[in-house]
């Protein structure tokens, strides 16, 4: 057995991959910082996350050899992080990368003073790469110690820079400019093969929920059609687990044929709500489909027992990418019996050769299921019928396989999405148990990862938590709340949101920007304070806090919070025009300011019925509020005896009550 080093007491799953490595590796902290001080040694701070491919590789190429850990532990401190837990020193130290090259990603590589300022960063290198940039590094240290310094001190300077956009004007956002900001995210859409343009293919949920609010509110059909053809696409390729369902992280390739295959909580937590949504405007079956296998492959290789969720599973198992998930012929062949492994065969595109690499496939499908069936003689329920079984086979054949690695610590910001995707699936298919799901996860997090004060922590593992939580944690869950409080109309969810945004509001606003920092002010301090204002592959925080206020503002009649939301979306007037869905969460919030959101009060016996009824349509800009009493400003007055009511309200103007759900979607329409 190799001789473990002291990554093998540390909580995260990715560290402990590293703990038969022969680099001495520290975890950040004051030892590992004091220890490069007292000896004068450069820092390597090695970043990465447990399901990272490239991690993984560069791993067994450099970290796992002797000769090249010998050199690392002779001239350098040695830290190891997991991103997932530690954003915040991800954050500074991506910044670094990006001024030097351009360009990021993980594993990230940066070599910093003792006192953590970096003076190099760049991501994967092959191990010739490495050794010479570790020998190179030393002397220049050693010998030229001035230009390291100076290095350092020019990239701290830039990562310190305020790179917040100024203030255009404070004028209301328009329509027009609402329109704008369509314009130019809809020239990126790949309206060939669905996404956007080019390759590799993240799916950026968050930009297609821009264009599905777009819709809705315009009625624009290019902006349906944008969704529908991605939302298409994405189902029959590569990038979902046809046997399995859920999706992989993103597609090598501009077909989301070829994955990289690791899963990733945070995206089939936002594609849960993607397809609901998708599935309430189009009423199309597939979608719906998506969002049971979706639920289903979560809560089946995911969930935690106590009720929260893993973080990710591996792209790898036994060292080679892919393999727990790709076939050969012959073997889909000794699964199935004759005649439906012809089918599947040719349904999923499986060749002799195979349709990937060294005569694997991967499978995905080209033709529909309505096509395939009517080539084939078939009804749809028929071959419907005999794929289920099909994969129900493949599947069980495939868990005989040695599985890839889970991370399993629970994160609360994207366990957040997943309550959230909960939420939307109920709402769209009307599950009793994805609403239960929903409550479960919510109990999770209220019972571990909020304090009675709103502080909230970030990271779950092993009946322990750590870390105190980022803005991500508490935005993501501050939302995910309110939409529970939604679908349920108990008043204690909304005040455990407000009581997690009070806390956001008191430790982590920059007053001076109209804006919200990434860390709170009780945090470790780091060589700079930072904010995160543009969505990627999950929305930003500052944005989702920016939603969070608006809802509160309204729910609660604060118009603190609600000037705070508008004052923090006017921001990024010119980023919400300019730049697509790298500002689309800011562009939906933009949206609901140009058309004036609904409040929607329903009060009496039937107010949950009556509010799930309305929240089977698709309703971006409503908000809801009810139950049995008047416990909130927007029901104050409303309650009638003995029956239900239903207030529809737009800009503080509200109709004469209904009773009816057809007469109040009537009213939004």
């Amino acid at each position: 057995m190799k001789r473990q080093n002291r990554l093998s007491r540390a909580s995260s799953p990715y560290l402990r991959q590293h703990a038969d490595n022969p680099v001495d590796w520290y975890e950040w902290g004051e030892e590992a910082l004091t220890k490069a001080k007292t000896e004068n040694k450069p820092l390597i701070i090695s970043i990465g996350y447990a399901a990272c491919h490239w991690c993984h590789v560069m791993a067994h190429e450099s970290f796992s050899d002797e000769a090249i850990a010998g050199i690392m532990n002779t001239h350098f401190v040695c830290i190891k992080i997991d991103r997932e837990e530690r954003p915040d020193i991800d954050r500074i130290y991506m910044e670094a990368a990006q001024l030097i090259s351009g360009r990021g990603g993980w594993p990230l590589n940066a070599f910093a003073l003792p006192d953590g300022r970096p003076f190099h960063a760049a991501t994967y290198f092959p191990p010739t790469q490495w050794i010479d940039a570790l020998n190179q590094l030393t002397h220049l240290y050693q010998t030229s110690y001035p230009r390291i310094l100076q290095a350092a001190e020019a990239l701290t300077q830039g990562i310190h820079a305020n790179s917040l956009p100024d203030l255009v004007n404070s004028q209301p956002f328009t329509r027009n400019e609402f329109d704008e900001a369509f314009a130019n995210q809809i020239q990126s859409v790949d309206f060939d093969f669905g996404g956007y343009n080019g390759a590799p293919k993240f799916m950026l949920p968050v930009g297609f929920e821009f264009l599905l609010q777009y819709h809705y509110l315009t009625g624009k059909q290019q902006a349906l059609d944008a969704v529908i053809i991605t939302l298409d696409s994405m189902a029959g390729g590569g990038i979902y687990d046809q046997i399995g369902g859920g999706f992989a992280r993103y597609s090598t390739d501009q077909f989301w044929k070829v994955p990289h295959f690791e899963k990733m909580l945070y995206d089939n937590a936002q594609l849960i709500s993607l397809y609901s949504h998708g599935f309430q405007v189009t009423g199309k079956s597939l979608y719906a489909g998506i969002v049971e296998q979706t639920i289903a492959f979560a809560e089946r290789e995911f969930r935690h027992p106590n009720g929260g969720f893993y973080a990710s599973i591996d792209a790898d198992s036994e060292h080679e990418e892919g393999k727990f998930y790709v076939w050969t012929k012959q073997e889909v062949l000794s699964v199935l019996e004759p005649e439906t492994a012809r089918l599947i065969v040719d349904f999923y595109q499986i060749s002799d050769n195979g349709n990937w690499e060294d005569g694997k496939n991967i499978l995905h499908y080209k033709s529909g299921k309505e096509k395939f069936a009517s080539d084939n003689g078939l009804s749809v329920n028929e071959f419907d019928q005999i794929l289920t079984n099909a994969n129900h086979f493949l599947l069980n054949r495939r868990n005989l396989r040695i599985r890839p690695g889970t991370d399993d610590k629970v994160l609360t910001s994207w366990n957040a999405l997943m309550l959230t995707g909960y939420v939307d699936a109920f709402k769209a298919l009307g599950k009793d148990s994805y609403r239960e799901g929903a409550l479960n996860t919510a109990r999770f997090l209220e019972k571990y990862m909020v304090t009675a004060e709103g502080m909230t922590y970030r990271v779950f593992r092993d009946g322990k938590v750590s870390i105190g939580g980022f803005l991500d944690d508490y935005a993501m869950l501050a939302e995910a709340l309110i939409n529970l409080y939604e679908v349920t109309f108990d008043i204690h969810w909304l005040s455990l949101s407000q009581r997690i945004t009070s806390y956001v509001w008191n430790h982590f606003r920059d007053e001076e920007h109209n804006l919200f920092f990434y860390t709170s002010d009780l945090s470790e301090p780091l060589i700079a304070r930072k904010h995160e204002t543009s969505d990627n592959v999950i929305s930003s925080s500052n944005s989702v806090m920016a939603h969070v206020l608006c809802k509160l503002g309204q729910l609660t009649s604060n118009p603190e919070y609600a000037q705070m939301a508008v004052k923090m979306t006017q921001n990024f007037r010119n980023e919400i025009i300019r730049h697509g869905a790298y500002y689309a969460n800011w562009g939906m919030l933009a949206g609901k300011l140009a058309y004036p959101a609904y409040d929607v009060a329903i009060l009496g016996d039937k107010s949950v019925e009556l509010g799930h009824q309305m929240q089977k349509s698709y309703l971006p800009t409503s908000i809801f509020a009810g139950g049995i009493s008047e416990n909130l400003p927007v029901l104050e007055n409303r309650l009638v005896s003995e029956k239900t009511v239903i207030y529809v309200c737009q800009d503080k103007v509200c109709s004469l009550p209904v009773f009816t759900t057809g007469e109040a979607l009537e009213l939004i329409k």
